[in-house]
């Protein structure tokens, strides 16, 4: 008969794994993807992506922002490590993480905007019932207005809370054009697990 030491560690190993290559579970300290997100809640991540789909346009990825969004922090930091740790035994989430929703993959024509407002993925019209508000050409998609062809290997993306998102439309003038490298992700978020009250599948994801 196993002891109880034995149990525990097996319980922990295999709780390890699951983490490392299943999912994960990500704490939101970020406003800038309200109202699909609130700062707070807890997403969990699948690792398994993007997988034989790929990166596909509405899916809501987690990627290290580092180099893109964050500067290169270089070597290890005791305030980083101890961050990491905090976001294993479950209190915040890791430095430099983000969370965005896919606009445009590989070989994409993102634009802003058509006549109604509306941003087009390589011509097409981009429904987005994810926004707080009616898309107009008053009230377009996005203030400000950009046309950019996603290279191989990147993707383009941005918050649903347009006005408070510092997404790829800020790095347009950046190494890489905005455009974040699928390297970088560490997994899809597919839906909201805590507050146990406001648990939810998240909406636009396409898997």
């Amino acid at each position: 008969m196993l002891s109880v030491g034995v149990v525990v560690v097996l319980a922990v190993l295999l709780a390890t794994l699951v983490r490392v290559f299943a999912a994960d579970i990500y704490t939101v300290n970020q406003v800038s993807m309200e109202p699909t997100l609130n700062d707070g809640e807890r997403m969990l991540v699948v690792k398994d992506y993007p997988g034989a789909h790929g990166v596909q346009t509405g899916d809501v990825v987690v990627f290290d922002g580092e180099g893109s969004f964050d500067p290169y922090q270089g070597g290890p930091s005791l305030s980083r490590s101890l961050e990491r740790i905090g976001h294993w035994v479950g209190i915040g989430s890791p430095p430099g993480v983000y969370v965005k929703r896919v606009i445009g993959s590989e070989g994409d024509l993102v634009v802003c905007c058509d006549e109604t407002g509306h941003l087009t993925v390589n011509g097409e019209q981009l429904i987005e019932p994810y926004l707080d508000y009616q898309i107009s050409p008053a009230t377009p998609a996005s203030e400000m207005s950009f046309e950019a062809r996603v290279p191989a290997g990147r993707m383009w993306v941005m918050g649903d809370n347009r006005e408070a998102s510092v997404d790829s439309r800020d790095l347009l003038g950046a190494p890489g054009g905005g455009m974040i490298s699928q390297d970088r992700i560490i997994g899809r978020a597919t839906q909201v697990i805590w507050p146990w009250g406001e648990r939810r599948k998240l909406e636009g994801d396409t898997q």
